[in-house]
């Protein structure tokens, strides 16, 4: 049984978020073969040199499961880019690059975070590329904290201003990209996530049946999607709201 999650946007301020995800650790996901986030695991990330105690104890909880023999994948998201080694090991988990192809099911996969199918918003493409390059990502992770700090406040800040201001089919993904992406790269099957919009989308490439398996985002439910052989179910449950989480 492989698991494949995205978006948690863990943060401290949403403890029934990471309550769910800590009972998804010790429960749905023992056992598993392999778990992957596929971005956006915690809202913000500063650098591995910026750990709060909250991300730490997030990090103890992978790496349990990692020593239990599940295999943990990390992919990048918009807002935690910064995610790097140090957090690897002390998480237990690898970082797998976007675009990356595993083998699911018995047939090559495309894994991505799917912000960069988002080909429509030009603006955020430039931040994107800008942000993403090494260069800018070394600058970034050597700026005084404080200095990280007031740059993440604006650029969130920023993101929910366009995202309000923008269409639907600005901040989706771009239709003709996801097809054009999957040829390319000799795929039948993409999972992302960023959107918030599960769903599994069919799609034909030229002559051959396709999907697009998008994932859900964590808030008033869990979303996952579990491959076991032949068996793909992308599936909701429950996270209990923060005042019961002492019941």
């Amino acid at each position: 049984m492989i698991l494949l999650i995205s978006d948690l946007h863990l943060q401290e301020e949403r403890p029934a978020i990471a309550r769910a995800f800590l009972d998804f650790l010790r429960g749905r996901a023992r056992g598993a073969e392999a778990l992957y986030i596929l971005g956006d695991f915690f809202e913000v990330w500063l650098g591995d040199d910026a750990m709060s105690p909250f991300q730490h104890a997030m990090a103890a909880a992978l790496k349990a499961l990692a020593e239990q023999g599940t295999r943990i994948y990390v992919m990048h998201g918009n807002r935690d880019f910064l995610i790097g080694r140090r957090f690897c090991r002390e998480a237990g988990c690898t970082l797998l690059p976007d675009p990356s192809i595993v083998t699911l099911g018995g047939e090559p996969v495309l894994l991505m975070h799917g912000d960069a199918l988002c080909t429509l918003d030009v603006g955020y493409q430039r931040m994107r590329r800008l942000l993403r390059n090494p260069p800018a990502r070394w600058l970034l992770r050597h700026l005084p904290l404080a200095s990280r700090h007031k740059l993440a406040h604006r650029l969130r800040r920023e993101s929910r201003q366009h995202t309000r201001m923008k269409g639907h089919d600005i901040v989706d993904v771009t239709p003709a990209e996801v097809p054009r992406m999957m040829a390319r790269l000799g795929v039948r099957t993409l999972v992302h996530g960023h959107t918030h919009r599960p769903a599994i989308h069919k799609l034909q490439l030229g002559e051959q049946p396709a999907r697009r398996i998008v994932l859900g985002d964590w808030e008033r439910q869990g979303w996952v999607l579990e491959v076991d052989g032949p068996r793909w179910q992308l599936e909701p449950f429950d996270i209990a709201p923060a005042g019961a989480l002492n019941g």
